[in-house]
């Protein structure tokens, strides 16, 4: 569905998606990374009714593409870049509330 322009030069980095390895390019976000990959589909489910959800803005207006980077969770995918070694999980559901 997606796919790269072939003019994109930026560096791979690789970053892990619900415990795969993903190559990513510098200066993808998160979620143009996870679907440029194909790796997660739906891409996240809903906290009330478990409804699938994927990316739908790409510019941070409708939360769809929620997830956990880096063991911190409700981060907007479309909003961060990719960094090396970067884990990111799929955030099904709530997120649990660290005490």
């Amino acid at each position: 569905m997606f796919k790269r322009a072939t003019n994109h030069q930026e560096p791979a980095v690789q970053i892990t998606v619900d415990g795969l390895p993903v190559t990513a390019r510098r200066g993808d976000t998160v979620s143009a990374a996870i679907l440029t990959a194909g790796c997660v589909e739906p891409y996240r489910y809903t906290a009330v009714n478990g409804t699938p959800r994927a990316p739908y803005c790409m510019m941070g207006v409708c939360f769809d593409c929620l997830v956990t980077i880096d063991g911190i969770g409700n981060r907007q995918g479309c909003l961060i870049p990719v960094s090396d070694g970067m884990v990111i999980t799929r955030q099904n559901g709530k997120r649990e509330i660290e005490s």
